[in-house]
C-alpha cells in the first residue's frame, strides 16, 4: 500500500499528470522566498525604528518608517478603513488568478511564470501586513532634494518588477507574432 502511494506521487499516471508536474506553479519557491524576505524586512523596520523615523542609507535613498493605509502611494488612505478590506479582496482575488494561471502555464513560459509569482509575492507579502495591522509597512524611501517618492517595501518592488515583466512579455510575444 505504501508503495503504491509512493509511486501514484512520483511516477504520474497520465500526460495530464506530467503536465501538471511541469507547471508554472514550480516558480512559487520565489514566490515564498520573497515572501519571507518581505516580512523579515518588515519585522525588523518595527522593531529598529519609531513611526517617521528615518535614517539616510545613501545619497537619494532612506529608511522611513510608515504606515500606508491605502493602496499604491497611499491612494485612499485617508478614508475610513473600508478600503483595507477591498485592497484585501481584490489582493486575494488576484493572487486565486495568479496561482490558476501559473498551475496552467507550461513551465517553458518561464518569463510569463516569473512575472505571476513576483506579482503574487508581493500581493500576499501586503495582505499579511493589512490582516495583521490594518495597513501595510513602508520603509523604502527613494527622494531627490525635497522631492520623495512614496514610501515602499520589498512586496511593491516585487509587484512592479513583474508587471514591467508582463508588460515586457506581452510587446515582445506581439512582435515575435508579427515578425512570423
Amino acid at each position: 500500500m505504501l508503495t503504491e502511494l509512493v509511486r501514484s506521487v512520483i511516477l504520474p499516471k497520465q500526460k495530464s499528470d506530467i503536465k501538471k508536474r511541469f507547471s508554472g506553479l514550480q516558480f512559487l519557491w520565489l514566490s515564498l522566498a520573497l515572501i519571507i524576505i518581505d516580512q523579515v524586512t518588515k519585522q525588523w523596520v518595527i522593531r529598529v525604528f519609531d513611526l517617521y523615523e528615518s535614517i539616510e542609507i545613501m545619497p537619494y535613498l532612506n529608511f522611513t518608517y510608515v504606515q500606508n493605509f491605502g493602496a499604491a502611494f497611499s491612494f485612499l488612505s485617508d478614508q475610513g478603513g473600508w478600503q483595507r478590506w477591498l485592497f484585501t479582496l481584490l489582493a486575494i482575488a488576484v493572487s486565486a488568478i495568479l496561482l490558476i494561471w501559473l498551475r496552467r502555464n507550461p513551465v517553458n513560459m518561464w518569463r510569463q511564470n516569473l512575472a505571476f509569482a513576483l506579482i503574487l509575492a508581493g500581493a500576499v507579502g501586503n495582505v499579511i501586513d493589512r490582516l495583521v495591522y490594518g495597513y501595510v509597512i513602508d520603509f523604502i524611501d527613494v527622494y531627490i532634494d525635497n522631492w520623495h517618492w512614496p514610501a515602499f517595501n520589498v512586496a511593491d518592488m516585487a509587484i512592479t518588477i513583474g508587471a514591467v515583466l508582463m508588460l515586457l512579455e506581452a510587446f515582445f510575444e506581439q512582435r515575435q507574432e508579427q515578425q512570423a
